[in-house]
């Protein structure tokens, strides 16, 4: 599982020192899949439209973008800037890859795609 939480620099740092410090007692530590992200950003992931890509993303493995844009019907600027968001929080890969006489065509891949996603917000 992969969680989400809403948090700070300092709130990611907190939870690195709490690693560290485990580490220094000898104690096991456990793998932590935690993904810390400004409160603006995750409300503007959980918009309808962008958890819908999400979960287009994960059933689908790799996509290409034009496929992407045919099939959720959006505009290259909406997905640009969708597909901008996911990567700066490592939740996708973007990749490009030459396509015979057309120039290069991106790959869309997720980075979990067999783990479930868990948003957490605290306020």
């Amino acid at each position: 599982m992969v969680n989400i939480q809403n948090g700070t620099i300092e709130d990611f740092f907190d939870s690195a020192m709490q690693t560290a410090r485990e580490i220094d007692n000898n104690e096991k530590v456990t793998p932590k899949h935690i993904i810390w992200m400004e409160t603006e950003d995750m409300l503007k992931i959980l918009k309808p439209q962008r958890t819908k890509l999400i979960h287009y993303l994960k059933n689908k493995g790799k996509v290409y973008y034009s496929v992407i844009l045919d099939e959720l019907k959006k505009s290259p600027s909406s997905l640009n800037y969708d597909l901008e968001l996911l990567s700066k929080y490592q939740l996708i890969d973007i990749l490009k890859e030459p396509n015979a006489g057309h120039g290069i065509r991106k790959i869309i891949r997720p980075l979990y795609p067999n783990e479930q996603i868990e948003f957490r917000a605290t306020v």
